[in-house]
């Protein structure tokens, strides 16, 4: 017997899935979720206040961050059999989805936003190969039936260029590509210089290649360290950016050259296939420090994090920075009185909103010198990807983190620890939107499906707002702005959140532009259910529309419904095709 789809992407995803029962009107049929993939809750004192609005009641409710959405209903059985089939034969099935053109939102306005999904981590394996393929092809299928545009990939640097130095296995990831071409199917792949395992979604574990580790070994400082001496491997530490600590290179060279021979290997889909280049620049492929880390339970939502800046490199340059200012005294360590990892604002000298430290002289003084660390190094790699595809057709991107949790304080405590230096009087947004302007790159966000009132309102926190900030940044720079949603959505009320986010209209006035992309988190077992693929189906579809569509609301449900069901004939016709 063929596995269904779900079952399929469920092996895919590394979450079992039990096989449904004949019986197709039971309720007590569920998927069972990889709770490696969900948040870890929050503490048990953390009280989480949700206002209730008067809003459409879209099922399920949305969860508050950090919970993940429950497995919602089970799978119709029309849909089910379909879907083994469609499964099992899609590679002699011709593509039946619906075709679009191209088009390009970040050269057009009104043309809607583009939807791109974002793959499973584990799509290639520890040896190079692709994962499950026949479940991957059947994917693709479904998800070009839908109308998506493209899918987004990691391409990760433990896995390419994991034996030896210089030596690079792309088989895995070239057998990917050619699949994705086949179903018509753009990428935006990622340049994954960091970790997999340890943070917010993580179910697999992709360390940093053999002889890097093997080089931390060596010298713990390359790796970022906290005040109390714990080491942190996601990343390199940027302190060394420019020092030949990797058998004679320097990690930034190691960057370029695993970019360079990417585009060496396939530069007969770029800018075709592949449209896009995300380059990774931090923990989770963020430009960030890794402030938060979940793994171990030292992080935990919506704690302030921790300062990381006590490598004996970052520390070299705090000290000659400290010099540089006439503050010597000031360049021996970072702030010891800003608490640790799980501390709110207030109960800490230095972020607490009254004579906090991080409104002094010396405040000023250090996060200045932390977040323009963090900038040079966005600076440098920039550099590096922006030469080596040049005039290759391909876009570059870079991901900044959507950390809204203490937003409503004065300092921004998170904010802060991970380099981005937005306080109530500053916006730390727009030297970010300024730095990736210089080199023509896309500002890629987070945390676009959140609406303020789903959040604890004990910690502050306001997703909208910040978003709203990060989109008046990247306009006032001129830089195209894409997102991404940060937690797992399929309900209605997270999709409507990103339309209306996707098209920029704040106050009632966008100037007319949208994001130019948003890429959806992510392709698992839970996509796939009968329920959250109507949903999704729709959802795309409203996206592709966009605003210039001059429709009004219910004649773009209407349409949306009827596109949802113009994606099930191929699978009804495979289904009938197999049970011959």
């Amino acid at each position: 017997m063929a596995l269904s789809m779900t079952h399929q992407i469920g092996a895919l995803a590394g979450t079992p899935v039990p096989l449904e029962t004949g019986n197709t009107n039971s309720t007590e049929t569920t998927a069972t979720v990889c709770a490696a993939s969900a948040w870890k809750s929050p503490a048990s004192s953390l009280r989480c206040k949700v206002q209730k609005t008067d809003a459409v009641d879209f099922s399920p409710s949305p969860p508050m961050s950090p919970c993940r959405s429950p497995v919602l209903g089970s799978t119709r059985g029309d849909l089910s059999v379909a879907c083994r089939a469609f499964a099992t034969e899609v590679e002699a099935l011709p593509a039946r989805g619906v075709e679009y053109s191209r088009g390009s939102a970040q050269d057009k306005k009104g043309e809607g936003v583009p939807v791109y999904v974002m793959m499973p981590l584990d799509s290639v394996t520890m040896n190079n190969t692709v994962n499950r393929r026949k479940a991957m092809n059947a994917s693709l299928q479904a998800l070009k039936s839908a109308g998506v545009e493209g899918i987004m990939m990691d391409v990760w640097w433990g896995l390419v260029e994991r034996e030896a130095a210089g030596s690079y296995n792309w088989g895995g990831y070239a057998e990917l590509l050619e699949m994705a071409k086949k179903h018509g199917l753009k990428v935006q792949a990622v340049m994954s210089f960091h970790q997999c395992g340890g943070n917010v979604g993580d179910s697999v574990t992709i360390p940093l290649p053999k002889w890097v580790g093997e080089e931390i070994n060596k010298d713990p400082d390359l790796a970022y360290t906290d005040q109390w001496g714990r080491r942190n491997c996601e990343y390199l530490s940027l302190g060394c950016d420019t020092i030949p600590v990797l058998k004679g290179r320097t990690p930034v060279q190691c960057y370029a050259d695993f970019m360079r021979a990417f585009r060496d290997n396939f530069k007969h889909l770029l800018g075709d296939t592949i449209v896009e280049i995300q380059v990774g620049m931090g923990p989770a492929g963020e430009l960030r420090y890794p402030s938060y880390p979940e793994q171990n339970g030292i992080w935990r939502f919506p704690g302030i994090g921790a300062f990381q800046c006590y490598d004996k490199y970052m520390l070299s340059s705090l000290k000659a920075a400290a010099e540089v200012a006439g503050k010597s005294k000031w360049g021996s360590t970072g702030p010891t009185d800003a608490g640790e990892y799980n501390k709110w604002p207030e109960d800490t000298p230095f972020f607490r909103k009254e004579g906090g430290g991080w409104n002094s002289s010396y405040g000023e003084f250090f996060l200045g010198w932390y977040s323009q660390m963090l900038l040079d190094h966005g600076d440098r790699i920039l550099m590096s990807a922006k030469s080596i595809f040049e005039n290759s057709g391909v876009k570059i991107s870079v991901k900044i983190a959507g950390i809204h949790w203490h937003y409503g304080t004065r300092s921004h405590a998170p904010e802060l620890t991970a380099g981005y230096y937005n306080t109530r009087f500053r916006d730390g947004y727009l030297p970010i939107a300024q730095m990736l302007a210089r080199h023509g790159a896309i500002f890629n966000f987070t945390c676009i499906e959140m609406r303020d009132h789903e959040q604890p309102q004990d910690a502050l926190c306001a997703p909208e707002k910040l978003v709203k900030q990060v989109a008046l940044a990247t306009q006032k720079a001129k830089v195209p702005l894409a997102g991404e949603n940060a937690l797992p959505r399929y309900d209605g009320c997270a999709h409507e959140q990103i339309l209306q986010t996707s098209s920029l209209n704040f106050d009632g006035n966008s100037g007319g532009s949208e994001m130019c992309a948003f890429t959806y988190l992510r392709m698992n077992p839970q996509l796939f259910q009968a329920d959250n693929w109507s949903r999704f189906v729709g959802f795309v579809k409203k996206m592709k529309e966009g605003k210039g569509a001059n429709k009004c609301r219910e004649q773009v449900e209407r349409e949306a419904e009827h596109f949802v069901h113009i994606t099930e004939p191929s699978m009804h016709e495979a289904a009938v095709a197999l049970m011959r």
